[in-house]
């Protein structure tokens, strides 16, 4: 993984200086409902929906209308909850664990034509600096999931998120006209959300991945 994240690192910056064409770049805003769960953090634990929004750049590469990097700035609400199916009526179900972020993706992004209506898809990573973390109704035999509340019965337990968070976001849409688009997007966490849980007696050393789909909507300035 980190070989194939160095590489690509390298391919973009290689681009950056041989291939974009800064002067063509064009702005736009975006918007999005997300879907977010975290990977062994929380019990009971549920998806959290939430939204984002933001601006961002759409800058050519090469002279072909196909190839371009997408970063983008945005308010970005991630986390989850504690509505598991499995768990209705039960200490925990009503616990909401909210994270909000400033998010920052670089995508690479290329439409399979050169048409002016097209498919498109997107790859790069997601750098993610905490705004709020937000913590209600926390389990009461589970107390230390809230940051500001300490268990004697669980020293050093921690479930504060981290301040900065990254992964891989991949993603595919579908352009009008080059201005109007609409994206499924996927974003894989790969830093550790929670890393004070990891202390918990009977709990999981596991990395507390977050992970969101996110259906947004897109319009690119002429």
């Amino acid at each position: 993984m980190k070989k194939l994240l160095l590489a690509s690192a390298l391919t973009l910056s290689a681009l950056s200086f041989a291939q974009v064409q800064w002067k063509n770049t064009r702005f736009g805003l975006t918007a999005g409902l997300n879907y977010s769960r975290v990977a062994n953090a929380h019990n009971p634990s549920g998806p959290r929906y939430a939204f984002q929004g933001g601006a961002l750049a759409l800058i050519p590469v090469g002279k072909a209308n196909q190839f371009f990097i997408q970063p983008e700035l945005s308010y970005y609400g991630a986390g989850e909850t504690g509505k598991d199916s499995d768990a209705k009526g039960k200490d925990g179900y009503d616990a909401v664990y909210a994270n909000n972020y400033l998010s920052v993706p670089v995508y690479f992004k290329g439409y399979f034509s050169e048409a002016a209506s097209e498919f498109f898809g997107l790859v790069g990573p997601r750098f993610n600096f905490l705004l709020s973390q937000n913590v209600k109704n926390a389990p009461i035999g589970r107390p230390y999931y809230d940051p500001d509340v300490t268990d004697p019965a669980y020293p050093g337990v921690n479930g504060k998120a981290k301040s900065f968070n990254w992964g891989i976001g991949l993603g595919v849409g579908y352009s009008y006209k080059r201005q109007l688009e609409v994206a499924v997007k996927y974003d894989i966490g790969l830093g550790d959300t929670y890393p004070g849980l990891a202390k918990e007696r009977g709990g999981t050393d596991k990395k507390k991945s977050e992970q969101v789909l996110a259906l947004t909507l897109s319009y690119i300035f002429k």
